[in-house]
């Protein structure tokens, strides 16, 4: 079975770096900050890689923990990216606290299922990035205006008697 999102991203034309994204009905900004030449008007492409991780940890255990009817209370998950320079392999160390009265076999139990979570998964084995150059748009028509008595000729027809 093939699963297909699709997220857009477009340049906002304010700053540098910033950028739109578009998913379904939802928007948010993505940028650089000021530090780095940008707004600083959202989170930076890694902290969202970062929080998607986050994310979906926190959202898998949970899920496991609901269907297994475990009194998991609050999954809180604090997501560390670093990487020693552009070639080296990226590592993401993940903080996971998980609080409500769950007994050492069921804390262990999650953290195994934290591993399994998509995300996790898709950043462990890697990933085929294709990138496809579309045609440029069609160029858009010049339009002119084109200015005219045709409106005062309609109030007069108009308002002849």
């Amino acid at each position: 079975m093939t699963n297909i999102e699709t997220t857009i991203v477009v340049e906002t034309g304010l700053g540098k770096y910033q950028v739109e994204a578009r998913v379904g009905d939802a928007a948010f900004l993505i940028d650089e900050p000021v530090a780095a030449g940008g707004l600083g008007t959202g989170p930076n492409p890694y902290n969202l890689l970062s929080a998607a991780l986050g994310a979906c940890t926190t959202m898998t255990i949970r899920l496991y923990a609901g269907r297994k009817g475990w009194p998991l209370a609050r999954v809180r998950v604090a997501v560390k990216h670093s990487r020693t320079d552009l070639n080296a392999r990226d590592v993401f160390e993940m903080d996971i606290a998980l609080e409500g009265d769950l007994n050492e076999a069921q804390r262990a139990r999650l953290m195994e299922i934290a591993e399994r979570c998509p995300v996790h998964l898709t950043l462990a084995r890697g990933s085929e990035v294709r990138n496809v150059l579309l045609p440029p748009p069609p160029p858009v028509p010049k339009l002119e205006p084109i200015d005219g008595p045709a409106h005062m000729e309609c109030m007069r027809e108009a308002c002849g008697d």
